[in-house]
């Protein structure tokens, strides 16, 4: 191993095993929910209406199913922060994302928010690390986790000015030195806690959906949706996510972390991807495992818009359970943005 990739790498390591807590709790905001729909382009009226939200049985407005990549990335942001400092956020991207539901999240949630570390191998230039992540609510019941495999290029063509570049346009506290004086001088938001990872179970609700799992068979194609993607489209999306990555928004550096330009974020897609389901079964509470793994990424150019045109195929239907397996596709400007993609849904 070279001096390149060792101290990153040995950071890495050391949390396999490990699991922290946020040391505060995360309250989900009615007009964070509508903003993160808005950022989605997902006009679902229970993200925005609670009128529309308790025809399907809730209380508050419904947030949107990725909605739970905010807590998950303020973790992620921690743990770069006081413990990966050696990473460079140009170089970190998401190879893949499990999520698992047990009701969606809504407005007035006190989430309590656990990170465990799973597993960390190298890959010729490529380090993977492996979490789980996992919100509980305020009566102690697990209701959304999140699987994700982080990979960092640590050489091989990455250019030896990315840390200057990085630091030179990230957001004021998040360069290399902010991050370390961070990891030596820290405010304890990461709490080391016990335990194996907490398992997260459908609660039963009954679906309120467009279709029944009589109207499918396998085979079945899902309507195409094609929906357009600006660099204002990025900068949104980031405001809300709070993403501070540079390959989102500038391209010396998305080129010297070996990308063609400016990138399109992973959840980005991936969120764009469960609206369409979601629209299409009508029920934004009606899934119960989505998962993604990235195969490309989508470049947005400064003057022209990109497009991702989705499609989806029903896989196996269970009549007894009500629930149907879909295997999404999505394309991004003609070029495929998932290698596999798909998600168990509930029906009424």
């Amino acid at each position: 191993m070279d001096t390149l990739t060792r101290a990153p790498a040995d950071q890495a390591r050391r949390l396999v095993g490990h699991r922290y807590r946020l040391a505060d709790h995360y309250e989900v905001g009615r007009e964070k929910i509508r903003e993160f729909a808005r950022a989605l382009q997902d006009s679902h009226p229970a993200h925005r209406s609670e009128l529309a939200a308790a025809e399907l049985g809730f209380d508050s407005l419904i947030a949107p199913a990725t909605f739970a990549t905010l807590p998950w990335m303020r973790s992620q942001d921690e743990v770069l922060s006081t413990h990966l400092t050696e990473y460079d956020l140009g170089q970190v991207l998401q190879a893949d994302q499990m999520l698992e539901f047990a009701r969606p999240l809504t407005a007035g949630d006190v989430l309590t928010a656990d990170v465990y570390f799973q597993s960390f191998r190298q890959v010729r230039d490529l380090d993977l690390l492996t979490t789980k992540n996992v919100l509980t609510d305020r009566q102690g019941v697990p209701v959304q986790a999140g699987t994700t495999t982080l990979v960092a290029r640590t050489g091989g063509g990455v250019r030896t000015d990315l840390t200057d570049m990085v630091d030179g346009i990230i957001m004021s506290g998040l360069g290399t030195a902010d991050r370390q004086a961070r990891h030596f001088d820290s405010t304890g938001s990461l709490l080391p806690v016990s335990g194996d990872a907490i398992a997260v179970t459908p609660l039963g609700r009954r679906p309120r959906t467009a279709c029944t799992a009589a109207d499918l068979a396998p085979g079945d194609e899902l309507p195409t949706r094609t929906i357009r993607l600006t660099r204002g489209d990025l900068a949104n999306f980031a405001g809300v996510t709070g993403d501070a990555n540079p390959i989102h928004f500038s391209d010396d550096v998305a080129v010297a972390a070996g990308l063609p330009s400016v990138v399109a974020h992973g959840m980005l897609t991936m969120g764009l991807g469960a609206g369409y389901l979601t629209g299409w079964l009508g029920d934004p509470a009606a899934l119960t495992r989505y998962g993604v793994r990235f195969s490309g990424t989508l470049p947005v150019a400064a003057g022209t818009p990109s497009t991702i045109e989705f499609g989806g195929v029903v896989k196996t239907v269970d009549t007894v359970q009500r629930t149907a397996t879909i295997a999404l596709t999505a394309k991004g400007n003609g070029q495929k943005l998932f290698s596999r993609a798909s998600a168990v849904v509930a029906l009424r």
